[in-house]
């Protein structure tokens, strides 16, 4: 999932973290030797309602549970521009570069969270793979995130972005996945064509998913009459990783 989020929006403007789209983490925490394994802790600041008992439970009935791994996985959208004036704006990318989550493989499961405030705007390597030949400047980027946040994602009401996976079988090789993304306080469900590859005793799931941001009930940002605004389509490209905890450790 190197890819992970390919987001349509327009100059200065957020992007309705699409991205959602994908996905809720975990973080790995100490060795119990003498207690039920269960899985990695989670950060204290994950959401109330993510359901970690139940792969705490999954873990005591001896199924295999993974921990996201925030530093090997990624979400990149890519925000375009719109509008009759829209060579007056700039296109953007915005990253998810802190996925956390749990996976439990042979139960075809998984469910990650972002907090959106933890987004990034026109990373510089970011948007040359993108192929984008501008940079633009720190006051623009920091006036693109903090519109993003504030006006279009309203982080402060919606803090996180939350996807839950589900497969009909183990997840292997090519899976289409049921996908549920709760964005901007919108559930919304989609099949998604995934790739699954097996990394050593973790595994490792890309792909894409195109989706509108006005489906999250996120209006796309516009100025000037729609002379200037962002594209509703957006394209969420993601790459995630997920390993083996090594040792056992408790659920906060």
């Amino acid at each position: 999932m190197k890819y992970l989020t390919k987001y349509r929006l327009s100059l200065r403007m957020p992007l309705a973290a699409a991205v959602t789209a994908l996905i809720a983490a975990l973080m790995s925490a100490c060795a119990q030797p003498d207690l039920e394994p269960s899985p990695p802790s989670l950060s204290i600041h994950a959401p109330a309602d993510f359901p970690a008992a139940a792969y705490a439970q999954a873990a005591a009935q001896g199924q295999r549970v993974l921990r996201v791994d925030s530093r090997s996985s990624r979400v990149v959208i890519t925000v375009r521009r719109g509008g009759t004036l829209a060579k007056l704006g700039h296109d953007h990318v915005v990253a998810a570069q802190e996925l956390q989550g749990l996976v439990a493989p042979e139960l075809g499961r998984a469910d990650i969270y972002l907090a959106l405030d933890s987004l990034s705007v026109d990373d510089s390597d970011l948007r040359a793979q993108a192929g984008f030949d501008t940079q633009p400047g720190s006051a623009d980027i920091a006036a693109t995130r903090a519109n993003m946040l504030g006006k279009v994602l309203q982080t402060q009401q919606f803090p996180f972005a939350l996807i839950q996976v589900s497969s009909a079988a183990t997840l292997a090789s090519n899976a289409l996945l049921a996908v549920d993304i709760t964005l901007h306080g919108v559930r919304r469900s989609f099949s998604v064509p995934a790739r699954v590859e097996s990394k050593g005793k973790g595994l490792q799931v890309s792909g894409m998913l195109a989706f509108d941001q006005s489906s999250f009930g996120i209006t796309p940002f516009s100025i000037l009459g729609g002379a200037i605004q962002v594209q509703d389509r957006l394209e969420l490209h993601f790459d995630v990783q997920a390993l083996e905890s090594a040792g056992r450790s408790r659920l906060p």
